[in-house]
């Protein structure tokens, strides 16, 4: 990049989402825009060329190759939404222009009214219409609706093009309205009849659907079934195999991780999914039913050596399982039979268990409960909820996690955000006034609420497992590698613990939980190369901390790295590195560190050490985790159970098509559990212990009416801003007991383990 250059801060105001994607700098008195991913830099053209290179759209800008393809789907529908908006804003002009303005007039208004905006109207004289048009005038110029005296000051007489420009506004609205009305019944008569799920509609391409079929007017007519099971579906699945081919061709640079998911079906079937992971994206590769074979160690070698191969084994760094005792044998034979691979336990799966032990410690057991009573209280009523989403302005009271034991801590701590709202809410007059309030369960409710000491505890519980819940969220992430900061979340997760407990009896207890669920993973050498290669971490460590992780990057160099004589130039140019030598020590590799992934900065600024860079970036492009959100209604059971041949085909291609297509999505906003209701059924595995009673009675069943119940807003928008979980990370790591281990006498280790066994 020209020296010349100077970083600009892209403000708030820049509101398109093309912005996300790009950086700003400044040559003299032009501003110049750089994509992130590739590094191109614009001269001109603004964000909309950056939006066009970033989808791929031919014209004004090249095609960027290295951005994800969330992202560009991203871009492409933003683009596709200008155009359409558009065209909607000129067929609504041709619409207004021949639409009976005075019936437009009475609908806007009676709708401001709370009328039904259904119903036909006569068409309303022009000298009633001028009135009408003067009345909103007036208001706004501050006079009363029935021509009281103005305030204080001249106004100035509307002329008769704002009067105009009044009646367009509000024709739009209530024809917008009487539109939206039609269609969105249209599509519930849909979804209820096919028995679709209603989450359907949180889909990245709903609207895109909804915009298509609008731009092509009143003749379209919709695929038929047999549309659907044959060239739909065959274009669909090319589109989808692009996609997996523009993955995969970066694998021989930034390296994978073959990922093996394993799935119990609703019937039983034990199914393993394997899926490869690259910073490109997460695609699914395909699915097989192991129920016979689950149990032998052999059997699921073979099949993981069979997937290697087929992705390729100079691609492969690492096999990411479960930690179960036959994935154990399974993952040792595969790495004897490819030495240039590891085989990783789920990271996320070690970070969960340590969640559930810290769990059930019994004075944090005790404060969960009466959190969960507090909880299960309110969601079973519908007053109470109303009026709980009202105080907190429609933020919901549980906060979904990837997990069970996540979400209970994550709706601990939402609690404690919205204590005071919760207070205001129990010290109301609508509380005071609502019978369920005079019940034992409300006088229960209110003392907890009450309860200072209750809040004290639940703040405590909060600080001291909100940066396992940040590890967890990171090893879990499709935004970030994580390969890079497992280390670094795991060392705060334990310094955050001692600072709060300072006894060392004390914060041991927490310690040896965290070590006994992280001990498959306590010295993996790739965790460790990631720490030491991520330049954010690395030069704020301390020197002897430093060595003790360096000697597990050798360890990682000598696995992944065969040839004798490379080893010993990476071995050279990791002095460089420690040094902070060459281009490594210039001022914008210094502020680099902390603003690019770590994957990246090696790229800019690691030419002086090809070797160790090359090196860098695939460890660093890494996953550590299977957890994320499990993917519901792929016909994976259905493709195993039919004995059709060409039915199985074409349910295979099915599956294939639905997984990646979820998988490209996954990250979006709005897959975000937030878009989802806590009381809804789909997520009643991980909520159930805050929204369900034990039993249901009828009186619960009279007194609970859903349809008076105000929504969620899903946004916790009014409680503060939210810290980026690698940005709390942090810098400086200087205590070598944390990831060393100090020495501990026996009676302190009998102790903790006894802690452990409870």
């Amino acid at each position: 990049m020209d020296s010349n250059l100077e970083p600009v801060p892209v403000t708030s105001q820049k509101h398109d989402p093309a912005w996300k994607h790009c950086q700003m700098y400044k040559n003299g008195a032009r501003v110049q825009l750089k994509c992130i991913y590739c590094g191109k830099i614009f001269k001109g053209g603004g964000i909309h060329r950056i939006k066009e290179h970033l989808a791929g759209q031919k014209g004004n800008a090249s095609t960027c190759l290295r951005v994800q393809p969330d992202v560009r789907l991203l871009m492409q529908e933003s683009l596709n939404g200008v155009v359409m908006k558009k065209r909607k804003k000129q067929k609504l002009a041709e619409e207004i222009s021949t639409y009976n303005v005075g019936t437009s007039e009475i609908a806007a208004l009676t709708n401001s009214c709370g009328l039904n905006s259904e119903v036909d109207l006569l068409p309303m004289p022009v000298e009633a219409l001028e009135q009408t048009s003067n009345l909103f005038l007036n208001r706004d110029h501050g006079c009363n609706k029935l021509g009281g005296r103005k305030k204080k000051g001249r106004i100035r007489k509307a002329s008769s093009s704002n009067n105009n420009a009044m009646v367009l506004a509000m024709n739009q609205a209530a024809m917008s309205k009487r539109v939206n009305n039609h269609v969105h019944m249209a599509v519930a008569r849909f979804l209820l009849d096919a028995r679709v799920p209603l989450d359907a509609v949180n889909s990245v391409y709903f609207q895109p659907m909804i915009d298509a079929i609008a731009s092509q007017g009143a003749e379209v007519t919709g695929p038929s079934y047999h549309d659907l099971r044959s060239w739909v579906l065959k274009a669909s699945v090319q589109e989808v195999r692009n996609d997996f081919d523009q993955c995969s061709s970066t694998w021989a640079r930034s390296g994978c991780s073959v990922l093996v998911d394993e799935w119990i079906t609703g019937k039983g079937r034990t199914l393993v999914n394997f899926l490869v992971y690259c910073p490109e994206g997460t695609m699914f590769l395909r699915s097989v039913d192991v129920s016979s074979i689950i149990n032998s160690p052999d059997s699921l070698y073979e099949l993981l050596k069979e997937v290697v191969e087929e992705v390729g084994v100079r691609n492969v760094l690492q096999v990411v399982t479960s930690s179960e005792e036959r994935y154990i044998i399974a993952g040792k034979r595969l790495t004897d039979a490819y030495p240039t691979l590891f085989w990783t336990p789920c990271a996320a799966h070690s970070v969960d268990l340590m969640l559930e032990d810290i769990k059930r410690l019994e004075w944090i057991n005790t404060i969960m409960e009466q959190a969960k009573s507090i909880s299960r209280f309110i969601y079973n009523n519908n007053i109470l909820l109303s009026m709980m989403r009202k105080f907190t302005f429609g933020v919901d009271l549980v906060d979904l996690g990837v997990t069970r034991s996540a979400t209970d801590f994550r709706t601990l701590n939402r609690m404690v955000n919205i204590k005071h709202n919760l207070q205001s809410m129990v010290t109301s007059v609508e509380w005071m006034e609502s019978p369920h309030s005079k019940k034992p369960e409300g006088f229960a409710v209110l003392d907890y609420i009450s309860n200072q000491s209750f809040w004290s505890t639940c703040s405590l519980i909060t600080r001291l497992t909100d940066p396992i819940l940040r590890l967890l969220r990171i090893v879990c992430s499709e935004e970030r590698p994580a390969m890079a900061y497992v280390y670094a979340g795991l060392y705060r997760a334990k310094e955050t613990i001692k600072s709060e407990l300072v006894d060392r009896k004390d914060y041991l207890v927490y310690w040896n939980i965290i070590d006994h669920r992280w001990e498959p993973l306590q010295r993996h050498p790739l965790h460790a190369a990631g720490f030491y290669l991520n330049p954010k971490f690395f030069y704020t460590t301390a020197e002897e901390l430093g060595l003790h992780i360096r000697s597990l990057l050798y360890d990682c160099i000598e696995k992944l790295v065969p040839d004798p004589k490379i080893q010993d130039k990476i071995g050279k140019e990791t002095t460089s590195y420690h040094n902070g030598a060459g281009d490594f020590g210039r001022k914008m590799a210094v502020r680099a560190r902390d603003s690019l992934f770590p994957a990246d900065w090696w790229s800019t600024y690691g030419g002086g050490c090809p070797n160790l860079a090359r090196l860098a970036i695939r460890i660093l492009s890494q996953t550590s985790s299977l957890i994320r959100f499990k993917p519901g209604r792929i016909p994976l059971e259905e493709m195993h159970e039919t004995k059709n041949c060409i039915e199985h085909q074409r349910l295979n291609d099915l599956a294939f098509v639905h997984y990646n297509l979820w998988l490209r999505q996954s990250n979006r906003k709005n897959m975000d559990p937030d878009c989802m209701d806590s009381i809804s059924y789909d997520k009643m595995e991980l909520v159930h212990d805050w929204v369900s009673r034990r039993e249901l009675s009828s009186e619960d069943m009279e007194s609970s009416d859903w349809m008076t119940v105000d929504p969620p807003s899903g946004s916790i928008a009014p409680l503060g801003p939210l810290v980026d979980d690698i940005e709390a990370l942090g810098a400086g790591f200087d205590d070598f007991e944390i990831l060393g281990g100090g020495p501990k006498d026996s009676e302190e280790e009998n102790g903790e383990e006894n802690t452990i066994n409870k």
